[in-house]
Formats: structure tokens, sequence, C-alpha cells
């Protein structure tokens, strides 16, 4: 006489235990459920899971060493990032903005403002960052593939004991950190003021202490002379967008 197919579903699973991960702490959920199947027990993943919760541990194999989050904290302690975006003026002019964040504290070093970010003033941006003495503990510069970032600004970092690690082709995720508080610089102040390319150059040109090429030029020995005050330009007959004359 065959066996009735209804017999089997009626009979009871025994229970499981969380003996054999007592015995064997490096298996996750997945591991478990495998190797009950080679002993002809099926049981699904959300039971297993289940049951590690009820004792105090969770799905994932490992239990010692750091978390992943500890991890990753661990890591960020020596990570810098770096980025490049840009800020439209009143006079649609476009300037370019070159900043540094720690990952680890969220610390933003802001390097400089200019209308031509060629190599040249970018790696003396580098350079103004290096004698500040923020690069101790740091040991990886990440950065995209912006043809704006020479090899002589690589150079510098490594000087310095940085390793420059690009980021893959098309991934702003890859840098998230960065593009991230670009974001939150564009929403919470750049939508809500207009930006004056006089004052932002002449800003950005104080902070920095050696720039490039002549000494009619303003950086170029900026803290051993005073930067003129620049006084706004009134354009006479001209209307401003919301109607009425400019004084």
């Amino acid at each position: 006489m065959g066996e009735d197919p209804d017999d089997r579903h009626s009979i009871p699973r025994p229970p499981i235990s969380s003996s054999s991960r007592s015995r064997e702490p490096r298996w996750g959920c997945v591991r478990i459920q495998g190797e009950l199947r080679k002993l002809g027990i099926r049981v699904g993943s959300s039971t297993i899971r289940r049951i590690l919760r009820r004792v105090g541990q969770g799905p994932a194999p490992r239990r010692t060493g750091p978390t992943w989050g500890e991890f990753l904290r661990a890591q960020g302690r020596g990570v810098l990032a770096c980025d490049l975006f840009t800020v439209e003026t009143v006079l649609l002019k476009t300037l370019y903005v070159l900043f540094f964040i720690e990952l680890s504290t969220r610390r933003v070093h802001l390097a400089g403002a200019t209308s031509r970010p060629d190599s040249a003033w970018v790696t003396q941006q580098a350079r103004n960052l290096a004698i500040t003495g923020d690069l101790e503990g740091k040991h990886i510069l990440l950065r995209d593939r912006d043809a704006k970032f020479p090899g002589p600004f690589d150079e510098v970092f490594r000087t310095d004991g940085l390793t420059a690690v690009e980021t893959p082709v098309r991934a702003p995720r890859a840098n998230a950190f960065a593009e991230r508080w670009v974001g939150s610089v564009r929403r919470e102040c750049l939508d809500h003021i207009l930006v004056s390319a006089g004052a932002t150059c002449s800003a950005s040109s104080a902070r920095t202490p050696s720039t490039t090429i002549g000494p009619d030029l303003i950086g170029a020995s900026t803290f051993s002379r005073p930067i003129p005050d620049r006084v706004p330009r009134r354009y006479p007959g001209r209307r401003s967008a919301c109607g009425g004359q400019k004084p």
C-alpha cells in the first residue's frame, strides 16, 4: 500500500536549536541552512535568523572583531576627499571652488576659488594645505578623474605619505562624502544668495600664502603686503531685474 502524500506534510519538523551556531560562531544563516539541507532538513533562512536573534546573535557570520560601522570609522580617519564645484556669479562668471573634506570628522578645508583652475593653481592649493599640518594621520586622498588634478597635484600628497585613489568613471557615489557636501552647500547657501565675482576672488586670494606668477598680481605675496579694499562697481543707467533705476 503506497504512502499517502498528505502524510508527509503532516509530519512535524524537529525543533531547531542554536547549538550548532555556538560550536561554529563564524557560520551565518545561509551556511546553517546549507548544512541542514545536507542532513535532509529543509528550513527557511528567516526561521534561522529568528532563532539567532532569540539567543542574542545576528545573522552575519562574523562575531569577533570590529563591526562594519567601526571598520568604516577606523578607515575614515585616514581618508581625505577632494573635489571641485562651480559657482555662478551675478556677472555671469563661473568660479571653480576647490575643497577638501575629512571623512572621519566631516571637517571641510576650503582651498580657494578661481575662474581658471589650471594645474598650477590646483597644485599650489595642495601645497597650501600641506604646510598647515592638516595632513597628519592621513594616508589616502580620494578624488575623481578630472583632468584639473595633474600629476604634480598627486605628488604633493605623495611626499606627505598619502596615496591618491581615483574613483571609477562616472561613479559620483564613490566620492559620496564630497558630493553630499556640495549638495548641502547649494541647498543651504548658494541657492539663497548672489555671489559677486570680485569679492569672492579677493577673499580666496587673501588666504593664499603664495600663488603663481608675478609681483603685480594679488596672491603672489599676499601675506607680505596688504590687499587693497575693493569698491563694488556701480553701473549708472542700468536697470535691475526687478525694475527701477539703479543709483
